[in-house]
């Protein structure tokens, strides 16, 4: 068997969802969808109580917007980035 290193991947989001602080689903849903802006990363947490049920809409939203999901690993920058005030990566 192989063994393989892992290497932690920082991740930083640009839009956080705040579900934390007990939003409804409507409020998260209107937060997320005004700030996604393309190759947004947007936070939720799993424990959030009003997620399960915002996530339908933001879907449906951002998709009828054109955006596309897309897995992490498709919007973290390989190799020597930093990070700006807003969150986003960018090339070093």
């Amino acid at each position: 068997m192989e063994t393989v290193a892992l290497q932690p991947i920082e991740t930083m989001w640009d839009v956080d969802s705040l579900d934390w602080k007990d939003l409804s689903a409507g409020d998260i849903t209107k937060r997320v969808t005004s700030k996604v802006q393309p190759g947004s990363i947007v936070l939720f947490h799993n424990a959030a109580k009003h997620t399960p049920e915002a996530l339908p809409g933001i879907l449906e939203n951002l998709i009828g917007q054109g955006y596309t999901l897309v897995p992490i690993s498709e919007l973290i920058l390989p190799g020597n980035y930093t990070i700006d005030h807003t969150g986003r990566q960018c090339p070093a």
